[in-house]
């Protein structure tokens, strides 16, 4: 198959964990060929989609693990699959890259479905499964803020669309910033924000389960450091290895359906005790540590699973 990877730049990416090398390089050794693009590269031009891409392979040698061709002017409806892969934040720039892969998706398999990437933001569509998740409230309101943590005493807050831990506080039954932060965040985004009961549980781990096409295959836990909330591994959390629960089975079970019907192929949910807190799917993590840990080609099964849906569209 043609592929062609939409993601920030692949020469700066660490080669044992990024999901998206994985990815390349597993798409590699099934003999596909791959060109990659950075978002700011896409054109819409004359009624048809454009990137300025470059051909490349890969390799296991860190700082060498990229080869380009030259750079080429690519037909995106040209591709049998086009990866959304860039990191958030997940801001109007990303979002104008959901629209302009829209006009691809009758002809070409676009991972994830970005209409649904798009409508379906990590923290916004868990909220369509209350009974999973811990108490919630999205609110720019400093008094409705004020009375959610004075109903739960201990709550986190974050900006709604972050990622990689960024902005996240906790304010436990003490704390005298809420006001402070509440004035720092709205001073520079019109964005609402999240608040959630705190879950002393993610002292033991907070749960990254990678689901491919709605199915479950398997988890990682990322401990935070000492002295931390976030136990997010860009913020120094450590991966242990973790076996999958019937509570997170339960959750998958709710979820899935709903993932697999709308295009979202590879996702990765965060579970906390027995809480869903996040379904992520603008470009989950977790690939390389969940085959080191369980064994298992988790990219290839990915694969399989746009290889067969290429070959019945």
């Amino acid at each position: 198959m043609r592929i062609a990877f939409q993601m920030d730049p692949i020469e700066g990416v660490n080669i044992n964990a990024d999901s998206t090398f994985r990815l390349a390089e597993e798409a590699q050794a099934r003999g596909h060929d791959m060109w990659v693009y950075t978002p700011d590269k896409l054109t819409f031009d004359e009624g048809r989609l454009y990137a300025k891409a470059r051909p490349f392979t890969v390799r296991r040698s860190q700082g060498a693990h990229v080869d380009f061709g030259p750079v080429e002017r690519i037909a995106l409806d040209t591709m049998d699959v086009v990866w959304l892969r860039q990191d958030p934040p997940f801001d109007m720039g990303y979002i104008t890259t959901t629209h302009l892969l829209d006009m691809i998706r009758d002809k070409v398999l676009v991972a994830n479905d970005p209409f649904w990437v798009r409508n379906y933001p990590e923290k916004l569509l868990v909220l369509q499964f209350p009974d999973l998740t811990p108490p919630t409230m999205i609110a720019r309101s400093l008094d409705e803020i004020k009375d959610f943590k004075h109903r739960h005493g201990d709550v986190i807050l974050k900006p709604l669309y972050g990622n990689g831990g960024a902005g996240v506080f906790r304010l436990d039954h003490n704390d005298r910033n809420l006001s402070s932060l509440h004035e720092l965040f709205t001073g520079f985004s019109r964005e609402p924000l999240i608040v959630q009961k705190f879950l002393p549980a993610v002292s033991k781990g907070d749960k990254r389960v990678i689901l491919i096409d709605g199915e479950p295959i398997g988890a990682i836990n990322r401990v935070p450091a000492e002295g931390e909330t976030r136990s997010n591994m860009h913020v120094g959390g450590r991966p242990e290895k973790v076996a999958l629960t019937e509570r997170d089975r339960e959750i998958c079970a709710r979820i899935g359906p709903l993932l697999r019907e709308k295009g979202q192929v590879f996702v990765g949910i965060d579970v906390i005790g027995d809480w869903l807190t996040e379904i992520n799917v603008t470009s989950p993590t977790g690939i390389q540590e969940l085959e080191r840990f369980d064994g298992i080609n988790v990219a290839g099964r990915i694969w399989e699973v746009l290889e067969e849906k290429r070959a019945a569209s």
